[in-house]
Formats: structure tokens, C-alpha cells, sequence
């Protein structure tokens, strides 16, 4: 049915509880955030709602809500690259050496031993995170090859079926960008840059077995997401019945807060360290194979970008606009 443990992630992810607590730490923390900074732009919305109409408080409050909800999603898109470095990264390289049997500290000198790891690896937060975005690129173009094998396919309903198939591995695939990290951060090689490159190709090889349990742990992940935001509706509807004008929108963007800081700190890590399992089982002895290197290099921009700064052996500058290519 699938091909990773979980009990065996479940395992590790309690021998990295330092970095589980951080990311709960930060995850619930944003969540919070949002509740303050929302609640504080109804609240503002409320009080000049005052020189009105009921009907003119309702609108204020409501529109006082939702600016203060994208002031915060603002600020959280310019901290993205932090996150992915600090908490992602750091927690990615834990687990990258528990899979190989090594050895931790505990405490926070787990944190302290894997930020200098990443640090080593990437030395400015920039150039981890447009890495990042070139491999998400190449593997929407892995994913997009699956749903034109489906196209042409001789089956009744088989562009309709391909539709359905190619949303699914859009949510499947958000696992999977965290793995060929990890190999880069594996392997040795001064040339990170190199080791992603070589990671995608051999994705790319093994792409049947990797997007079966990327399937497999989208339907675990967001099946069980989905069950903490009806538990949360409650309390979220509180925490909007408490805040000034009673904004009726909140409940249900608060719950689905609520959810994503579930899945973000806890579920998150399970899904990337059950493929990160599949992964190192599945490619462990290969080699990238020429075939798939040219044809990623045909199919995606993103993995001619990538190629390009493995084959010159630099780091990418961080003033670089991360959506330069195209995928």
C-alpha cells in the first residue's frame, strides 16, 4: 500500500522533540498573531463604525478585520525564507542524520548542531529558499508529465480524470520539496546546488513510487487537517464572539488558522519524514539516470536555472528575484 514506517517516523520525530516544540512554538505563534492583528483591525474598524449606522459599523468592522488579516499575511510572506531556513531546514538536517544512524545532542544544542549544519551548506537564507523555489518548479513539471501521460492515454474520460489527478499531485507534491533538500544537505558535496540537481533526476526516475506515497500521506495529512478544523470551529466562533462587532467571517478563518498551524507543526514533519524514508530507500545504490537528466532539462526553466548554478559551482545572489524563470 505504501512503502514508509510510521511508526518508525513517528519514532523520530520524538528524538527531534526540540525542534517539534519550536515549530509549535512558531506555527501556533503566527497563528496567534493573526488572531491579535486581526482582532485589532476590527476593533479599529469597530470604533469608526461609531460615527454611523449599524449597518455602517457592521461594514467597517468587517473590512477593519480583513485588513488587518492581510497586514500580517503580508509581513509572514517576507519572513517565509527565514522560516524555511530556521525551523524547515534546521529540522530536515536532524532527521537527516538520525536516517543515517548518527548520533544527536539533546536540548537545544540539537537546534545549535543544525543550524550550523544549514548554515554550512547555505550560507545566506536567500540562497536556500530560491533553491527551494527551483525545485518546486521542476516538480510541478514532473507532476504536469503525469498528467499528459494521462491525456493521451486510449481511456474513456481519461482528460477529465487527468484534471482531478493533477490537483491532487499539486497538494501531493508540497511534501516533496523538503526531501530533495534533505539529499542536499546529505550529501557531502561543496557544490549543494549539484546535489539538488542530482536529487530531482533521480525524483524524477523513481516518480511512480515517490507520487504514490506522496498520495498516500496527502489523504493522511489533510484528512486528519480537516478533522482539526470541525474540532476548532468552536472555539474559533468563541474567540470571534469575544472580539468587538462579533466579525462573522472570523470563525471559519480562524479555524482554518487553527488547522494549518496543526499541519504545519506536526503533520508537516510526519509527511517529510515518511518520504524522506521512501526516498533514501528507493534511490539508495542509483545513479541519475543521462535520459531523465535531459529530459527535466527540456521539460522545466527551473532545472535549466538549477543546472546552470550546479554547473558553475556558485551561490545564487540574494538579490535575485526568485520568479525569474519559468516552469
Amino acid at each position: 500500500m505504501w512503502d514508509f514506517s510510521i511508526g518508525g517516523a513517528l519514532g523520530m520525530m520524538g528524538r527531534t522533540l526540540p525542534f517539534i516544540l519550536m515549530r509549535i512554538a512558531v506555527y501556533f505563534g503566527i497563528t496567534l498573531g493573526y488572531i491579535l492583528v486581526t482582532g485589532a483591525g476590527a476593533g479599529i474598524g469597530w470604533g469608526i463604525g461609531g460615527f454611523g449606522d449599524a449597518e455602517f459599523r457592521a461594514s467597517t468592522t468587517a473590512w477593519g478585520g480583513f485588513a488587518g488579516l492581510g497586514i500580517f499575511g503580508a509581513v509572514m510572506y517576507w519572513a517565509r525564507e527565514y522560516i524555511l531556513y530556521i525551523v524547515k531546514a534546521g529540522h530536515i538536517a536532524v532527521l537527516v542524520e538520525l536516517i543515517d544512524g548518527k548520533p544527536l545532542p539533546q536540548g537545544r544544542g540539537q537546534i545549535a548542531h543544525a543550524t550550523a549544519t544549514v548554515k554550512e551548506r547555505f550560507p545566506q537564507a536567500s540562497t536556500l529558499f530560491l533553491m527551494d523555489q527551483l525545485i518546486r518548479g521542476v516538480i510541478r513539471a514532473i507532476s504536469g508529465l503525469v498528467r499528459g501521460i494521462l491525456t493521451v492515454l486510449p481511456i474513456p474520460g481519461a482528460q477529465p480524470l487527468a484534471g482531478v489527478v493533477s490537483a491532487f499531485l499539486r497538494v501531493a507534491v508540497g511534501f516533496v520539496d523538503e526531501v530533495i533538500l534533505a539529499h542536499a544537505i546529505r550529501n557531502q558535496s561543496d557544490n549543494a546546488w549539484m546535489s539538488a540537481r542530482e536529487a530531482l533526476v533521480l525524483y524524477g526516475q523513481n516518480w511512480k513510487v515517490m507520487l504514490k506515497n506522496a498520495a498516500w500521506l496527502a489523504i493522511i495529512v489533510y484528512g486528519l487537517g480537516f478533522l482539526v478544523f470541525l474540532v476548532m470551529l468552536a472555539p474559533a466562533a468563541l474567540v470571534v464572539y469575544l472580539m468587538p462587532g462579533a466579525w462573522a467571517a472570523g470563525g471559519v478563518i480562524f479555524a482554518l488558522l487553527f488547522a494549518w498551524s496543526v499541519k504545519a507543526a506536526l503533520l508537516e514533519p510526519f509527511a517529510i519524514t515518511c518520504m524522506m524514508q521512501v526516498y533514501f530507500k528507493t534511490t539508495d545504490g542509483q545513479q541519475p539516470n543521462p535520459e531523465w537528466d535531459a529530459r527535466l532539462e527540456q521539460m522545466s526553466g527551473k532545472f535549466r536555472k538549477l543546472k546552470e548554478r550546479a554547473l558553475g559551482a556558485g551561490t545564487a545572489p540574494a538579490s535575485e528575484p526568485v520568479g525569474a524563470t519559468t516552469g
